[in-house]
């Protein structure tokens, strides 16, 4: 084999290896959740603190942080919840009402009045109820509003604090908080969390909590 050729199987011996790597990184590693090694206590406390709503099952807990627009919230329960709840798998909701970015409301009076009522009264039946109808047909029936109430104006406040406590406790640990943030301890009790806006991620959160997609 002259030089040329040495050459040539060489560059073709590092385009597959390069390629190997891509494909590794693109269709796999990229998706995998990041262990949770750093403020740990604190990042924990938050989660346990915050008003969440649960179907209260026996297995492992699943903390899904989410508003209710969120396509990306929506397609996870949609899509994974059916499956996660036959495994056991407590899903602890906790809804917020975005903060208003520049003058440009994120949020709608319904929302923030059922996000306040979610937080007070913890009852998975309205979340569900919340997530049965179509976004701009909730009108939080029978809920008190949140606008005017100093108490329940501040319960949504308390979810908007809380994404800042964890912004920043999340990022030390490679993890960009998006909607949906996930965050659950697996089998060998390592904290994980991802932020799960991709159907790419859902099989390795199905597979560290035990469930089947369905």
């Amino acid at each position: 084999m002259g030089r040329l050729g040495l050459w040539l199987s060489i560059i073709l011996v590092v385009a597959a290896v390069g390629a190997g790597l891509w494909a590794y990184w693109n269709f796999d590693l990229r998706w995998r959740p990041k262990t949770i090694t750093k403020h740990q206590a604190e990042i924990t406390k938050i989660l346990e603190a915050s008003g969440y709503v649960s179907p209260r099952l026996p297995g492992p807990k699943l903390y899904m942080i989410s508003f209710r627009s969120c396509p990306d919230c929506i397609r996870f329960k949609t899509e994974e919840w059916p499956g996660l709840h036959a495994a056991g798998v407590d899903t602890r909701l906790i809804e917020i009402a975005r903060r208003d970015v520049n003058g440009i409301a994120k949020s709608k009076p319904a929302e923030r009045s059922t996000v306040a009522e979610l937080w007070i009264n913890r009852s998975w039946t309205l979340s569900q109820q919340w997530d049965d109808t179509p976004i701009d047909a909730w009108t939080a029936p029978g809920i008190p509003p949140a606008d005017g109430d100093i108490a329940r104006t501040a319960v949504v406040e308390a979810g908007r604090n809380m994404i800042d406590q964890l912004k920043p406790l999340l990022a030390d640990n490679g993890i960009a908080l998006r909607y949906p943030t996930l965050i659950w301890w697996d089998k060998e009790g390592r904290m994980r969390g991802c932020a799960c806006e991709k159907r790419e991620t859902y099989r390795f959160v199905r597979a560290e909590l035990g469930a089947r997609k369905k």
